[in-house]
């Protein structure tokens, strides 16, 4: 059995998001039982947690080639005309990935530069979206790689 493709930073990310949402949460919960009243940064860190979440997962499923896509064409296609398709897919995903990059990354740069704060806990706003384009070039990364070993004719995790 091959090993599948990793991609570590992520899983770790994923995970470790995944754990402080269950644990604010269950804390939020507790203490609002107990009290009537709630933390109120709990929404705030949440959000912003699920966001790096959904892409440090959708990172992991790029590298193992777990995204969902309609692989009937590809498969019926020959070596030749298989291998421009990866490409052009390729191609879209990157153009897509890039735009998140280039838009978050001057996104969070404004927000910097205006000093602008969270509506909840008053935290540096960037502090939130910087996260947008440094994981959108994660997944440009794992995009990258996958679409090199389809190209090399090792399609590992790939169900369809």
């Amino acid at each position: 059995m091959k090993p599948s493709p990793d991609a570590r930073l992520e899983r770790v990310l994923a995970t470790l998001s995944l754990v402080i949402i269950a644990l604010i949460s269950l804390a939020n919960v507790v203490v609002r039982y107990i009290t009537g009243g709630s933390f109120a940064f709990t929404e705030e860190f949440s959000v912003f947690l699920l966001v790096v979440l959904t892409f440090a997962g959708a990172s992991v499923a790029l590298r193992r080639n777990g995204h969902i896509r309609i692989g009937l064409l590809e498969r019926a296609l020959p070596r030749g005309p298989k291998r421009v398709l990866i490409v052009l897919q390729w191609i879209a995903g990157a153009t897509v990935l890039g735009l998140i990059v280039w838009f978050g990354g001057l996104l969070a740069w404004q927000e910097f530069q205006w000093e602008s704060r969270s509506p909840g806990l008053g935290l540096p706003q960037w502090w939130y979206i910087v996260w947008l384009p440094i994981l959108a070039a994660l997944m440009l990364l794992r995009l990258t790689q996958q679409a090199v070993d389809r190209l090399k004719g090792r399609e590992l995790g790939d169900e369809s």
